[in-house]
């Protein structure tokens, strides 16, 4: 499993979530960043992966976060994938991005909310980190992932929180279509061989044995850690079992009153 640096503290998410659009936080000089696009972080020796920061799109880690802003939890297979060719400019550059879409098919809808505004799909074209080249080698490029994140590659199972966002159409910034988002670094969870916490995280692969019949209740795990029961992230409790499990604890939760993010709001307001 991965290790959190902010496992559930309901402030420091709130303000994660304020930026909708992952945006890199940290970055080297191996690419510059742009408004519209990442900045690469550090590169991770000896398999050449190029790790990145961001901030959540919105809040992600515990059973009230999933219930309340997420229309579906599901699980999912990656079955392909298709490269997005970098723009014209970094070809020219020499350096850039080259974009990732991974077709995922929904193997199951574990949970699903009230009134959610469109049923589950039954395939979901997610954007993924893709690669980075520098020195003109585009042929040659290195993977990209996010930190502590999946990078979603074929062949693997996933557990992930889905929400259904309208077109945005925000004067001065380009048109964003309809689409299936992810929550947030919380709400991405490997699921290889139908084990929470087994599979590929940031293009490894890493293998976690069914070690509990049952997680460790909430009430101590949120003591442990030093925060509230509701505040518990479900990632860390339920590592080594199977989705049911989850399952159990989301329709238990109760959803709070959603934050309105800026970005948000805009949308909302303006319309296509």
């Amino acid at each position: 499993m991965r290790r959190r640096t902010r496992i559930a503290a309901a402030g420091a998410t709130a303000v994660a979530a304020a930026a909708v659009t992952a945006t890199v936080l940290t970055a080297t000089n191996l690419m510059n960043a742009t408004s519209n696009g990442p900045a690469v972080g550090q590169h991770r020796p000896g398999d050449g992966v190029v790790l990145g920061e961001a901030a959540d799109h919105l809040p992600s880690t515990t059973a009230v976060d999933w219930v309340t802003y997420a229309d579906h939890v599901v699980v999912v297979s990656a079955v392909a994938e298709r490269r997005i060719p970098p723009s014209r400019q970094e070809l020219d550059r020499g350096e850039g991005v080259i974009g990732r879409q991974v077709t995922l098919k929904i193997d199951k809808v574990l949970w699903s909310r009230d009134g959610a505004a469109r049923p589950a799909p039954k395939t979901w074209d997610y954007n993924a980190f893709g690669w980075q080249f520098t020195g003109g080698a585009v042929d040659a490029p290195r993977k990209m992932a996010m930190h502590e994140r999946p990078r979603v590659e074929p062949g693997h199972s996933y557990i992930m929180a889905m929400v259904w966002e309208e077109a945005r159409c925000a004067p001065g910034d380009a048109p964003e279509p309809a689409r299936w988002r992810g929550l947030g670094e919380g709400s991405e969870i490997p699921y290889d061989a139908g084990i929470i916490g087994n599979g590929e995280l940031e293009g490894r692969t890493h293998k976690t044995a069914k070690a509990r019949k049952a997680p460790a209740p909430a009430q101590a795990s949120a003591s442990a850690a030093g925060v509230n029961a509701a505040d518990a992230a479900l990632e860390e409790r339920l590592a080594g079992q199977a989705a049911d499990l989850l399952a159990a604890e989301l329709k238990a939760a109760r959803p709070t009153a959603k934050k309105q993010f800026a970005a948000s709001a805009r949308a909302a307001a303006d319309g296509c």
